[in-house]
């Protein structure tokens, strides 16, 4: 037994503590994870920054994409304390690792940046863990800047939260000014876990990922009883039974111990390993084989939904099989991401995938191309849409091609219906008109209006999912020169009037460029499609039509003159006649050539005009 392991096992449980940071994005959560890290000794003082930031992606980012857990052993008043820290991410897209860190911990430091104050995602993570009754520890970072004003975002706190001001802790992760006075603070205040190790075995699944040497490795939480390498549990959720191979704590790293005990959190895998990432479902209790009837399951979580969909093609159709590979991958890792096959006229065979949001699908597509180096087009993304037939059936589509075609005026449809969120808005009031602007604009229904300070403004705004994919955060930042921020959860079907647009070449759809508008958007995406297909196409022996078709109506149409050969170049000054009667037989011969001919366009020509 190591030296780590007996401190460990000298700890009783009343001085566990399970706390995770939250905050809104880039208010220095990771950072301050490293100093919590170093002050405990876990990890040596300046050596990597944001240690808990495991991707490539997330390091060359700066943002926090899977939640990452830690132990520490701290002394206070001469008394060991065991402290678990969850560093969770601050984006809205992955709200569901936000809720199921909640789930391992009982309590949070809520960390607010002094000089940008409560954003849109503090909010919504308060109201999430105040949901689970958890105890929240204000604390304000990144005192040391020169716009840093504390007091306006303590008071902010007071008026949004009621949290009480003088409980604060007021630091700098960068600098490491007053981060010592965190963890006192946290012994204080955050409640110790409840659980009892003679109890049988009872443990949550928090969270997983894949090992190409170990199968899946579990992170679990401890409830009751305790687990060692050896023993048989079994799973609530899918019946099926494992001999578990080790236990460890992550402290920064995997480090194995000889038993994990009620109140810890830590890993575990399994020998034989766990093969298939599908059989780690999050939120699953389980517990050792014969104990199944005295143990009550865990409530779950709730899987996050997919609410963007894109198709991803190949570049080069030979590399199908290594994208595949890849892809699957991924999804090994990050099981929110769904597949399933599709292929296209045009593109190929490819992959119709569902993301959490269009943060996680440029995530995706970015971890595709640094970790596995493939090369991948995406079609713009699209969401959801739900049709209602006439005999009662409901459908809900995800892929633009299956769209019924007359929209509305199809004969079996009653009505269409498409996907609306709740956002809400935190600004500076002096950019309120703009983004008020915005919101109408992109067809939203203001629910609610809300000075929380002098300054700033809340603004509740009921949108089409739709409009929020097509990079309305980016144009929500730009108006307000990146002050505003946005937090949104879905919130219902509503009826709308849409129309699948197509782009048709030669009077032939073109499978892979469909999408479902509103009708009042229709005319104008219409004419932007011709236009930008029309520069990517080259110039045939006759000629190319482009249109682009909203339902059965064309609404745009641009053509490529064919090449033809100047017949009347031997005459001279010769009799009108004589012109007209070549030009007529040069007119018969293309009649020829169409009826037999047919046009190809280079899949280049697609690539380009999918691309960005």
């Amino acid at each position: 037994m190591g030296n780590l392991e007996k401190r460990i096992s000298e700890i009783p449980l009343d001085r566990f503590r399970n706390f995770c940071i939250v905050a809104h994005v880039d208010h220095g959560k990771s950072t301050l994870s490293d100093r919590l890290l170093e002050l405990t000794g876990t990890i040596a003082p300046g050596g990597n920054k944001q240690i808990l930031d495991k991707l490539d992606v997330e390091r060359e980012r700066g943002i926090t994409v899977k939640a990452q857990t830690c132990s520490m052993i701290y002394n206070h008043n001469g008394e060991d304390y065991l402290l678990h820290l969850v560093d969770t991410p601050g984006h809205v897209d992955f709200r569901a690792e936000v809720s199921r860190s909640y789930a391992s911990c009982g309590g949070a430091l809520l960390l607010v940046d002094a000089s940008q104050g409560v954003q849109a995602q503090t909010v919504a993570n308060f109201y999430l863990a105040f949901a689970q009754g958890l105890q929240l520890v204000p604390v304000i970072n990144k005192v040391d800047l020169p716009s840093a004003d504390p007091p306006r975002a303590l008071e902010q706190m007071k008026d949004t939260f009621e949290l009480d001001p003088d409980k604060a802790v007021l630091v700098s992760a960068k600098t490491g000014l007053n981060v010592e006075a965190i963890l006192p603070t946290v012994i204080d205040q955050v409640p110790s876990p409840v659980g009892d190790e003679l109890k049988p075995l009872k443990l949550l699944l928090v969270d997983s990922w894949y090992s190409n040497y170990k199968g899946v490795i579990l992170l679990v939480r401890i409830f009751d009883g305790q687990i060692k390498a050896g023993q048989h549990v079994t799973s609530f959720a899918t019946g099926l039974r494992y001999i578990v191979g080790e236990v460890g704590i992550m402290y920064p790293d995997q480090t194995p111990q000889t038993v994990l005990r009620a109140g810890q959190v830590g890993y575990i895998y399994f020998n034989p390993g766990m093969k298939r990432s599908q059989e780690a479902k999050v939120g699953d209790t389980y517990t050792t084989v014969g104990a199944e009837k005295l143990v009550e399951p865990l409530p779950g979580f709730e899987e996050p939904k997919a609410m963007v969909f894109v198709a991803a093609f190949p570049v080069d159709q030979s590399d199908y099989a290594h994208l595949e590979d890849s892809i699957g991958q991924i999804t090994l890792n990050d099981r929110s991401v769904t597949l399933q096959k599709e292929s296209s006229e045009a593109l190929g065979g490819g992959w119709r995938l569902g993301f959490l949001g269009t943060l996680h699908c440029s995530v995706f597509e970015d971890r595709l191309r640094q970790e596995h180096g493939a090369s991948i087009i995406l079609t713009p993304p699209t969401v959801p849409f739900k049709v209602i037939w006439k005999d009662g059936k409901e459908e809900i589509i995800s892929n633009p091609a299956n769209f019924p075609d007359g929209g509305i005026t199809h004969s079996g449809i009653v009505e269409l219906q498409e996907p609306y969120v709740s956002a809400t808005i935190t600004l500076p009031e002096e950019y309120l008109g703009k983004v008020i602007e915005l919101c109408e604009n992109n067809r939203g229904e203001q629910k609610e209006l809300l000075f929380f300070t002098a300054t700033q403004v809340i603004l509740k705004y009921d949108l089409p999912l739709a409009h929020l994919v097509d990079d309305f955060f980016g144009k929500l930042k730009s108006l307000s020169k990146g002050y505003a921020s946005l937090d949104y959860e879905e919130s219902e079907w509503r009826k709308s009037n849409i129309i699948k647009l197509q782009l048709l070449v030669n009077k032939e759809p073109v499978d892979a460029v469909a999408r479902v508008v509103h009708h009042t958007q229709a005319d104008r995406l219409g004419k932007q499609w011709v236009t930008k297909f029309k520069e990517h196409v080259d110039r045939q022996m006759y000629e190319v039509i482009i249109q682009a078709a909203a339902g059965r109506r064309i609404v745009a149409r641009e053509t490529i003159k064919p090449f033809r050969k100047d017949v009347l170049s031997k005459l001279h000054a010769s009799d009108i006649s004589r012109r007209r009667k070549l030009l007529e037989k040069q007119k018969e011969g293309r009649k020829k050539l169409k009826a037999v001919g047919n046009i190809t366009i280079d899949q280049k020509a697609f690539q380009s005009f999918l691309a960005k």
